[in-house]
């Protein structure tokens, strides 16, 4: 019940982000329209070795190809000022759409229409020639994308200065270092005039320093009214911090759209269900899976609620396994920071079980004092023996690939993501003060 009312919760809170983002949209002019877009592709199957054969294969109904369905009656609005994200595991369409929005690809069914310059940068460094200059290469890129040779002089400082490489526009590409080449197609990328800008994967370019600059440059491009932004990356952290809303898209279709927070949610929730399925058990010598054995052929946690979890409430799992001895035995549960690193809580002997035979255990994890945060739950079967006086700790089995779980906590409250644990859980306090001479 609590986590169905939390779900609810949340359903609100993001229908109320984007009716209030709806109301905001309709005092701007809508610069992309995708209406029912829909395109697919022939895959060849088999290729005819001359007329002959083409003919027998035509009379025969073999068309010789299979047709793969990319986007599915595609929908959507971008309105001036927007910094829009689209989303979606490899495979899934974007990239396909992309190139339809950049009119690379006509649709089969469906219209886009585009208001303003749109300037697209589907691929880094695309047109860049290593037999001419720098300078030639940027004048080259900027005819390729459509902008005037008077045009591109008032953008030329600019791209320079950005990139940092005035010292070299006039050595050959071919001598630029790969992070120059490609300091140096982000710089024309982001800095071209037009004013709608296309970004596929790009953000993730340079060293630390050239990524700061860029960082800057978002921040202040997405306070422009004027200028609109379409991006497609894998990194919800972008998505969090520069989209004002953003679309998932699965097997060619819409999935979630609207609020940024939900739609990175939903593309994180979509990972965690592939990785589940995915994971792969490497099978021993005995066997048996890796982690299990004849003593424990069982071992396995299986989660009750939501992958995602927002904290408020208990994560909810059980661990299904199979032992049949008498001994006493116990269930350290294990959570490791996928991300940060490290343990961030290890149950020890504090999950003690009884009984033999196929069992369920249902568990129950307080996550209230952790802050947003990618996870991963291992748990290990382990029966203790008194040797000489001394306990020896056995490890039955131990979970591993698909066996485990993944899940993560996403709050949504400024700062959530910093530290491990909340402020509220470690409550530090002064208890004196001195005044050293």
């Amino acid at each position: 019940m609590a986590a169905s009312a939390m779900n609810n919760k949340n359903d609100v809170e993001d229908a109320a982000a984007v009716t209030t983002l709806d109301k905001t949209n309709n005092n701007r002019p809508v610069v992309l329209k995708v209406e029912h877009v829909a395109k697919s592709f022939r895959l060849p199957t088999e290729q005819a070795s001359g007329l002959k054969m083409a003919f027998l294969n035509w009379t025969r109904g073999i068309k010789g190809y299979t047709e793969q369905q990319v986007l599915r009656d595609i929908n959507f609005e971008v309105h001036q000022g927007d910094f829009f994200g689209i989303v979606g595991r490899n495979g899934s369409g974007k990239s396909t759409l992309l190139k339809i929005i950049s009119q690379i690809y006509v649709p089969e069914k469906g219209n886009v229409t585009v208001q303003g310059k749109l300037v697209p940068f589907i691929e880094l460094g695309v047109g860049f020639n290593p037999e001419l200059t720098g300078r030639e290469n940027v004048y080259l890129n900027g005819a390729l994308l459509g902008f005037t040779c008077e045009e591109i002089d008032a953008m030329y400082d600019d791209i320079v200065e950005f990139a940092e490489l005035g010292e070299f526009m006039d050595q050959k590409l071919k001598n630029y270092s790969s992070g120059m080449q490609v300091r140096l197609a982000f710089s024309v990328a982001i800095k071209a005039q037009g004013d709608i800008l296309v970004l596929d994967e790009v953000l993730a370019v340079g060293d630390e320093a050239f990524q700061r600059k860029c960082d800057n440059f978002f921040s202040e491009i997405k306070k422009d009214p004027t200028k609109t932004v379409i991006l497609v990356t894998h990194s919800m952290e972008s998505v969090k911090k520069y989209c004002t809303k953003a679309i998932l898209i699965k097997d060619g279709e819409i999935v979630a759209s609207g609020n940024k927070n939900y739609v990175a949610d939903q593309y994180t929730l979509e990972n965690l269900k592939v990785e589940e399925k995915t994971a792969k058990n490497d099978v021993s010598e005995s066997g048996y899976p890796a982690g299990l054995n004849e003593r424990c052929p069982l071992l396995e946690i299986h989660a009750v609620d939501s992958l995602m979890c927002d904290g408020s409430v208990p994560f909810r799992f059980y661990i299904e396994y199979e032992f049949n001895e008498n001994d006493e035995y116990y269930f350290p549960v294990t959570i490791f920071d996928s991300k940060r690193g490290g343990i961030s809580y290890d149950s020890g002997k504090l999950i003690r079980a009884k009984g033999t035979g196929h069992q369920r255990l249902y568990l129950e994890l307080p996550l209230t004092l952790f802050n947003d945060g990618d996870f991963y739950m291992q748990v290990s079967l382990r029966v203790d023996h008194r040797v000489n006086g001394e306990v020896k700790v056995d490890r039955v089995a131990f979970t591993t690939g698909s066996n485990a779980c993944n899940f993560v906590i996403r709050r949504h409250s400024k700062e959530s993501d910093y530290a491990l644990l909340q402020q509220d859980a470690v409550d530090i306090s002064i208890f004196k003060q001195e005044h050293i001479n």
